[in-house]
C-alpha cells in the first residue's frame, strides 16, 4: 500500500518558520486532489502560498496565491494568513471544477464566501477581517458545507431566527476551553432587539456572498435567500456617550500612552485604526485638519481640528519626522488590533464609568457633542466620514435640538389661512397637577 503524504502544520508562523527552506512546497491536503502548499524561502525571507489541484483526466494544476504573513502583517491581498490563503485556494478549486464542467463538485456556501471575499478584496474592501470573523463564527458552522443550489428559504430563515435567540459571543482568551457568552435576560426587550439587529447584519453578509455567486452564473436562482426578510424595526439610535465630566475623568484615569489616544478620539471623532495609523505628515496645523488616508468609508477624508485639537496635535508631532506615527504605545511600538481593550476597561473602572465603554463610544461622544450644539447633521457626517447622511441622522438626530421641529417648520411654511394678529398670547401656566 502506498504511503500517504504527510500533512504539514502550516497554520501558524511559528510552525512554518521551523520548516527547512526548499523549493518543493510543504503540502496540506484540503480534500482529495486539492491541497494548499507553503514554499519556505531561504535567506531569511518569508514564504509563499501555492494551491494544487489534481484530476486524473487533467493532471496537476498549480496557482500562486500570495506571500505568507511570516515577516509582515497580512493585508488580505498580497500578504495572506493561512486562513486567507485557504479561502483563496478553495475559490480557485471551485473555479477549476466549474470550468472543466465537473458537476460532481457543486458550489458550497463556504466556496461562495471564499469567492466573494476574493472579489471584495480586489475591489478594495476594507472590512475583510470583520467579514471573515463573522462568517467563521456564525455562517460556516451551520451552512458552510451546504450546497448553494440546495439552500431553501425555510433553512435560511431558521438559521436567521436562531442567530436572534443565541447568546451574544464575548471576547474569550485564546487558551480558554469554553467560549464566553452573554445570555439574553428574560424580559429585556432592548437586548432582544440588539440580537435581532446583529442577526440582520450577519444575514446581509450571507446574502452578499450568495448574490455574488448568482451574479457570476454559478447558481441557477437566488429565490431561496431573496425571500428571507430581515427583522423589522430593530435599529435604535445609539444614546451612549460621555458627558464632559465623564470624559475628563476618563482621560485623567488613563496611562500616559492611552491618555493621548483617548484624547485624540474625543477631539476628532476618529476611529481607533485611523488614529493608530496616523502619521506626522497627516497633521496640517496651518490648515487645521487631519488627513485620514485609510478610511473605513473608502476614500481619504479630512477631519477639522478645533483650537484645542490643534494644540493637542501640535504637541504630539513635536520632534517627529513626517513618516513617524503620531500616537504610539509606551514602549514605542504601534497600537495594534485589540491593544486598547484591556487598558481602556481598566481606565473606565478607575474613572467609575459603568458600564465600561468601548473605544467607539469616544467617536460617538464627539459626534453627540456636535449634535447637541446644533451642528447640521450633514456637517457631522462629513467630519465622521459617513458615506450617507442617513447614518448620521439615525444615530444623532434625536440629540440635535429642534432638528425635527426646525425641519418641519421650514418645509411646511404657511397656508395663509390664519390672519395675522397684534395680540400676544401669554404663556399658559401649568396646573399644580401637571406632570
Amino acid at each position: 500500500m502506498p504511503r500517504k503524504a504527510r500533512d504539514e502544520r502550516l497554520d501558524t508562523r511559528t510552525a512554518r518558520l521551523k520548516l527547512k527552506p526548499r523549493r518543493e512546497p510543504y503540502w496540506r491536503n484540503i480534500q482529495e486532489g486539492r491541497a494548499i502548499g507553503y514554499r519556505r524561502l531561504s535567506g531569511g525571507k518569508g514564504g509563499t502560498w501555492i494551491a494544487r489541484h489534481y484530476e486524473p483526466a487533467e493532471g496537476r494544476q498549480y496557482r500562486a496565491l500570495g506571500d505568507a504573513d511570516d515577516l509582515l502583517e497580512a493585508d488580505g491581498s498580497a500578504i495572506l494568513t493561512f486562513v486567507q490563503a485557504q479561502d483563496r485556494a478553495v475559490a480557485w478549486f471551485a473555479e477549476v471544477a466549474r470550468r472543466s464542467g465537473n458537476t460532481a463538485t457543486p458550489l458550497t456556501v463556504k466556496e461562495a464566501i471564499a469567492e466573494y471575499l476574493a472579489d471584495y478584496t480586489a475591489r478594495g474592501g476594507k472590512a475583510r477581517s470583520y467579514i471573515e470573523t463573522t462568517c467563521a463564527a456564525h455562517i460556516l458552522p451551520k451552512l458552510g458545507e451546504k450546497r448553494v443550489a440546495e439552500l431553501t428559504k425555510k433553512a435560511i430563515g431558521a438559521w436567521h431566527r436562531g442567530l436572534a435567540t443565541a447568546p451574544a459571543r464575548l471576547r474569550t482568551a485564546a487558551k480558554a476551553t469554553k467560549r464566553r457568552v452573554r445570555e439574553i435576560p428574560a424580559g429585556d426587550t432592548d437586548a432582544a432587539r440588539a440580537r435581532r439587529s446583529t442577526a440582520n447584519a450577519i444575514l446581509t453578509i450571507l446574502k452578499a456572498a450568495l448574490n455574488f455567486a448568482y451574479s457570476e452564473g454559478n447558481v441557477p436562482t437566488d429565490d431561496a435567500w431573496r425571500r428571507v426578510r430581515p427583522f423589522q424595526k430593530v435599529q435604535a439610535a445609539r444614546i451612549r456617550y460621555l458627558a464632559d465630566t465623564e470624559a475628563t475623568r476618563l482621560v485623567n484615569a488613563c496611562w500616559p500612552d492611552l491618555r493621548l489616544l483617548v484624547s485624540a478620539a474625543l477631539l476628532t471623532g476618529c476611529r481607533y485604526q485611523e488614529l493608530a495609523k496616523l502619521r506626522s505628515a497627516d497633521v496640517n496645523l496651518a490648515a487645521g485638519v487631519l488627513t485620514i488616508r485609510a478610511s473605513k468609508g473608502g476614500p481619504a477624508r479630512h477631519v477639522v481640528l478645533t483650537e484645542e485639537a490643534k494644540r493637542f496635535f501640535g504637541q504630539a508631532v513635536t520632534g517627529k519626522a513626517g513618516g513617524d506615527l503620531v500616537l504610539v504605545r509606551s514602549d514605542g511600538d504601534p497600537w495594534g488590533k485589540s491593544h486598547q481593550f484591556r487598558p481602556l476597561r481598566e481606565a473606565c473602572a478607575a474613572a467609575k464609568i459603568t458600564p465600561a465603554i468601548s473605544f467607539h463610544i469616544l467617536r460617538h461622544t464627539h459626534a453627540s457633542r456636535l449634535a447637541m450644539q446644533g451642528v447640521p447633521l450633514a456637517v457631522i457626517a462629513e467630519q465622521l466620514g459617513h458615506a450617507d447622511v442617513k447614518i448620521t441622522r439615525r444615530h444623532y438626530a434625536h440629540l440635535s435640538p429642534g432638528y425635527v421641529a426646525d425641519t418641519i417648520r421650514k418645509a411646511f411654511g404657511s397656508l395663509g389661512i390664519v390672519p395675522e394678529s397684534n395680540v400676544t398670547t401669554l404663556q399658559q401656566k401649568e396646573s399644580p397637577g401637571a406632570a
